[in-house]
């Protein structure tokens, strides 16, 4: 009976902690204004920046952290990633990876 309970109890926490771990399209959504004016409306890409819309989320994540951590030297991006949270960050994944792909 305590495995049972046990193992149910493990169940359920990974399963709110997968929960957490996924971002808010709507909040992404809100986020992305500022994205907008070098990657689009919609995430399509502008000139020489790329398009945000259909990446993935992991792919999106790892960006950004290269881009605060300096891995990925841009100036620009690296003034825009540095104040965002992880919470934020992970808001514009699930946004952009819902949008189709450009």
């Amino acid at each position: 009976m305590k495995r049972t309970l046990l193992a149910a109890g493990m169940i359920t926490s990974i399963g709110i902690s997968s929960a957490h771990a996924a971002g808010d399209v709507a909040a992404g959504k809100a986020k992305a204004v500022s994205c907008g004016g070098c990657h689009g409306a919609s995430g399509e890409g502008v000139g020489p920046n790329p398009p945000l819309a259909g990446m993935s989320e992991s792919q999106f994540l790892q960006a950004m952290e290269d881009y605060k951590s300096g891995k990925r030297a841009n100036a620009l991006m690296k003034a825009f990633a540095t104040p965002l949270s992880a919470e934020d960050n992970a808001n514009l994944a699930a946004y952009y990876a819902s949008l189709p792909k450009k």
